[in-house]
């Protein structure tokens, strides 16, 4: 089977999940009729609030290539950076890891190189997502359980990336026997996401990456919005949709699929006034297509252009 034909596969198996979330969830009449009464405008404004999101991203992923003095061009960077988004429906979004093997193919840089600003991407979003999170539970006093058990794993995280000692020794436990080939590519990895999430870097990594999220939480926001009668202030959709983010990516599940559409529901049900089950799954619906699966889209069509300038997908030797 083609890679091509598995990554078709693979999305129609999520959205399949998606959808059986979303029967498990809702009565199909009742969400058609709420999906009638929405206001598309909103939409695209989400839509558009979300591209946003991905242009301040790719200013950061520069700078953190840069950072380890890997030069690409600015227009093969930003094509790499949203191709990487056609594997986000990936447990905890592993799949963008395939960034890497672009830049190998199209720009000659090794894999164990670049390698490490994706991961640090990904912890640079867990970080801001956090902050977003902790303000409004700090606000609204609510999805505290969910924040505090995210935090406690991205604590978690930094700790073990700002403890050599630690790390090292954790990658010599997982690497025994035959898997000590793996111990060196490892070891250069998290030496190089480390250096990436050092303190001079995360202050200003985090901000960015905040403002970059915080497109997306306005995004949802306005979703609501759209619905008649629904009132959330902008805080708590902030502090809903940053939770439910977090949560999704740390299930590890691809793409955090029904985790994040599932706790979403619940919180908007749970947390605020006038948004009833069918019209939170509804919001939940369409703030993950104009987030999640406009992504996916965008990285599909970045993907053909990239393999159409020589860029491949299939992992090299480290």
């Amino acid at each position: 089977m083609s890679r091509r034909l598995r990554g078709i596969l693979l999305l129609v198996v999520a959205v399949a999940v998606l959808f059986a979330v979303i029967s498990l969830a809702s009565d199909v009449g009742k969400l058609g009729e709420k999906l009638e009464q929405f206001q598309w405008w909103a939409l695209g404004a989400a839509a558009g609030l979300a591209i946003g999101n991905y242009v301040i991203r790719w200013f950061r992923w520069q700078w953190y290539l840069r950072d380890r003095h890997l030069i690409v061009p600015a227009g093969s960077s930003a094509l790499v950076f949203v191709a990487g988004f056609a594997l986000a429906v990936t447990p905890g979004k592993i799949g963008e890891l395939v960034k890497a093997y672009l830049l190998r193919s199209m720009h000659g840089i090794p894999a164990v190189d670049s390698a490490p600003v994706v991961v640090a991407e990904r912890v640079s979003d867990l970080v801001a997502l956090l902050l977003l999170a902790v303000i409004g539970v700090a606000i609204y006093g609510v999805a505290v359980n969910v924040v505090i058990a995210c935090s406690a794993v991205v604590v978690f995280g930094l700790i073990v990336l700002a403890w050599p000692r630690l790390a090292h020794g954790i990658i010599e436990l997982v690497t025994p026997g035959k898997l000590h080939r793996f111990r060196d590519p490892m070891m250069r990895l998290y030496d190089g996401v480390a250096a990436l999430n050092r303190p001079a870097i995360l202050l200003w990594a985090t901000p960015l990456g905040a403002a970059a999220w915080m497109c997306e939480c306005i995004g949802f926001y306005l979703v609501l919005r759209g619905f008649p009668g629904t009132g959330v202030p902008l805080g708590l959709a902030t502090l809903i949709y940053a939770a439910t983010t977090i949560a999704g990516a740390l299930s590890f599940l691809p793409g955090g699929l029904g985790v994040t559409e599932g706790a979403m529901t619940l919180l908007l049900v749970e947390s605020t006034r006038g948004v009833d089950n069918d019209t939170a799954v509804a919001a939940a619906i369409l703030t993950r297509l104009a987030t999640l699966w406009l992504a996916v889209g965008l990285g599909v069509i970045a993907m053909a252009l990239c393999r159409r300038r020589g860029g491949s997908t299939a992992p090299p030797v480290l």
